[in-house]
């Protein structure tokens, strides 16, 4: 058999990238699958094949691939000029349109997720003059060796269920470091704030994904953002909220669902317009410590391509494209693929569920929705069998999050949707061939 063009680049590809990626998302076997181009809701790899996309490169594309209009505003911009040591104009406009949407008080731009998370912590610590934070067990937060702490905890060493352990990602991360982040049960109200009261004087905030990914996809509760919200009033620490996925969920973020408002919000992808970014919004006294013509600077930040152009203009065009009417269509349009999966469930009668909210829906190969990270993982057994599944969709021509997630473009119309269930039917109808034990007991 001829080899194929992936898999001679990615040969390539071995002697010039330690595993031959830049992004370990993207690694399958026997080798990656290269992108040629995308349009719209789909995107066609070097041999040509052609795929629904419902990985939006990992949530970040609310249009897709290549909409015109942004692409018209990127080239435009490109042709006067990529990154200038001078501030812009789209930098302010931008930033005026993203607090009027989300109702914050400033916003500073940087260049990923990563980043935002990394900057809402400092400037927590900024703020209150604290050392620790607390954040929830398994939930994924970026790399910054903090934020990162307990997101890939395992039976053997994630501690008991009313004090989760500080596990490690990266191996060599300090001792210190683990000591300075508070892992808390999720939506556990009781478990959580005893937790906290523990270190009441040491923490500068907690962080909070209001639908963390890998915690299971499942919304915190109302009584568990309020009590988080309660506690940092109490103790004077700030209540930071990620959204750098769940920023597509509301037109104002996930943040919506709640009564209580976060002090920081960390903001991404969506908001980039597909290209790099980030942003760290929140009210105007929490800010200030990013001011640096405060009379005491308290958090000096700088970022060579933080607010270019480039993405100014294409997050602004992506953002302004998805209107409130846009994100009403593009939830439903998630809803009824949770609804349409949940019926492919029923036919194949394998035991799972469906998680998710917004625009995003996560399938669980399991007999009920899981409440927090320990009931979300998947041991080795159980990722086995979400691989078959993911692998058979792949084949099938759908491109999915590897954790067997979803997401919603606004390219897509309901023929995608019942595709996609249709293709998840006979993959749920091969697991139950290959895996009896994976059948409904009753």
């Amino acid at each position: 058999m001829p080899q194929t063009r992936s898999a001679a680049l990615y040969q390539r590809a071995l002697g010039v990238l330690p595993g031959g990626v830049s992004r370990n998302a993207v690694l399958r076997r026997p080798h990656p699958s290269y992108a040629s181009h995308g349009a719209g809701c789909r995107v066609w790899d070097l041999e040509g094949v052609e795929r629904i996309d419902f990985a939006n490169n990992m949530a970040a594309l609310i249009h897709g691939h290549a909409h015109p209009a942004v692409v018209e505003a990127v080239v435009r911009q490109v042709q006067r000029g990529t990154a200038y040591t001078l501030a812009t104009e789209q930098e302010v406009e931008y930033a005026e349109y993203l607090c009027a949407r989300g109702g914050f008080d400033r916003v500073r731009f940087v260049n990923s997720g990563t980043e935002a998370v990394m900057t809402c912590v400092k400037a927590a610590r900024a703020f209150t003059g604290r050392p620790k934070i607390a954040k929830v067990e398994g939930a994924y937060h970026g790399l910054y060796d903090y934020a990162e702490v307990s997101q890939t905890a395992q039976p053997g060493n994630w501690g008991p269920g009313d004090k989760p352990a500080s596990v490690p990602v990266a191996h060599g991360t300090p001792q210190s470091a683990l000591d300075e982040v508070i892992v808390l049960p999720f939506n556990d109200p009781p478990g959580a704030q005893a937790l906290l009261d523990r270190n009441a004087g040491d923490l500068a905030c907690v962080l909070l994904d209001p639908m963390p990914h890998r915690v299971g996809l499942v919304p915190a509760t109302p009584g568990f953002v309020k009590a988080m919200r309660e506690w940092c009033d109490r103790h004077g620490a700030l209540l930071v909220f990620d959204e750098v996925i769940t920023f597509r969920s509301s037109y104002g973020g996930a943040q919506e669902w709640y009564a209580e408002r976060p002090d920081l919000t960390a903001l991404g992808k969506i908001i980039g317009g597909g290209f790099p970014v980030g942003a760290i919004a929140g009210r105007a006294e929490v800010m200030e410590v990013l001011d640096p013509l405060a009379a005491r600077v308290r958090l000096p930040h700088s970022g060579t391509y933080s607010a270019n152009p480039v993405t100014m203009v294409a997050g602004h065009t992506a953002m302004r494209l998805f209107d409130r009417q846009e994100v009403e269509r593009v939830n439903a349009l998630a809803a009824r693929a949770r609804a349409r999966i949940e019926e492919a469930i029923a036919l194949a009668g394998v035991s799972a569920v469906v998680s998710g909210a917004g625009s995003m829906f996560r399938i669980h190969l399991r007999s009920s929705p899981p409440r927090d990270y320990r009931e979300a993982y998947n041991g080795p057994e159980d990722a086995a069998r979400v691989k078959l599944v993911l692998d058979h969709l792949f084949e099938s021509g759908f491109l999915m999050i590897n954790s067997f997630s979803g997401t919603i473009s606004t390219p897509m119309s309901e023929r995608e949707i019942d595709l996609l269930a249709e293709a998840v039917l006979n993959g749920f109808r091969l697991l139950a061939e290959r895996h009896p034990e994976a059948r409904r007991t009753s």
